[in-house]
């Protein structure tokens, strides 16, 4: 039985640290900027940005930032009865892990609203933060279940990847991305597919509607200024990519009285 303690965001703390100690609990970090060391029963251990690392219980450990530079992230303190089995392997054999998740945006997300959700006081709170950990938790044994990918291929992945994330408002021609690695459009395409789970066009929607969502929400600019500031020059063409997203028109996202789930943008 999994049963959560606290639900952290650390947000560019100078001066983070964490004393050498032996933690009687499981701890999931999630690392979104920046870099973070970690001494784990005597070893370092290195997580930067869109790492997941799993902290078993029982092990001695010490935190602090990388060379002093700040960073951001999300960090799950929880426990497990040690004597009824999870089914979950890399739960069971309590080893500590390092991972790269397919989805990390939507894992991003989950945490967001895990940790909102702990700070709440609605009905059902308990039963909804259980469910969001288990659904985090699941997705890492489902990765961790994937064949393990040549250096190569994520390297060349990363880099389209990147590319994406700093150019997703410019046109993407599918040709230009495969230039990047030196290969075929097909190639890059389906390599893209195999280690993130989706194509680079389907991610740049994807980074496109994210953005939109957060306009919508924290700016004053229309829907048609926020359809060409994200490279839609038909602004009907971008109603039909935000629905097909969120499942919402972007008028009636807007109108939502909470914050919608836009989970849908990484599934």
């Amino acid at each position: 039985m999994i049963k959560l303690m606290s639900v952290n965001f650390d947000d560019c703390i100078p001066n983070w640290r964490t004393q050498l100690e032996t933690i009687e609990y499981n701890v999931l970090v999630v690392v979104r900027e920046g870099k973070v060391r970690y001494e784990l029963n005597g070893e370092e251990m290195i997580a930067e940005k869109d790492d997941v690392l799993f902290i078993q219980q029982s092990t001695r450990r010490s935190g602090t930032n990388w060379n002093g530079i700040p960073h951001q992230k999300h960090t799950i303190l929880f426990t497990m009865d040690r004597h009824e089995p999870t089914g979950i392997p890399f739960l069971d054999e309590g080893k500590c892990l390092k991972f790269n998740l397919s989805h990390i945006q939507y894992a991003y997300h989950r945490c967001e609203r895990l940790y909102e959700e702990m700070r709440g006081d609605k009905s059902y709170r308990t039963m909804i933060c259980l469910g969001i950990m288990q659904e985090l938790i699941g997705m890492l044994a489902r990765e961790l279940e994937k064949t393990e990918l040549a250096p190569s291929k994520r390297k060349y992945a990363d880099t389209i990847k990147s590319y994406l994330l700093e150019h997703y408002r410019d046109p993407i021609e599918i040709e230009s991305l495969a230039k990047l690695i030196h290969r075929s459009p097909n190639y890059a395409t389906a390599l893209f597919k195999e280690v993130h789970g989706h194509s680079p066009i389907r991610y740049m929607h994807q980074l496109r509607v994210l953005e939109a969502c957060s306009l919508l929400l924290h700016s004053d600019m229309t829907i048609a200024h926020i359809a060409q500031y994200l490279g839609y020059y038909d602004t009907s063409y971008f109603y039909r990519i935000f629905k097909k997203y969120t499942g919402l028109s972007p008028s009636d996202y807007v109108l939502q009285g909470e914050r919608p789930d836009i989970s849908k943008l990484f599934t």
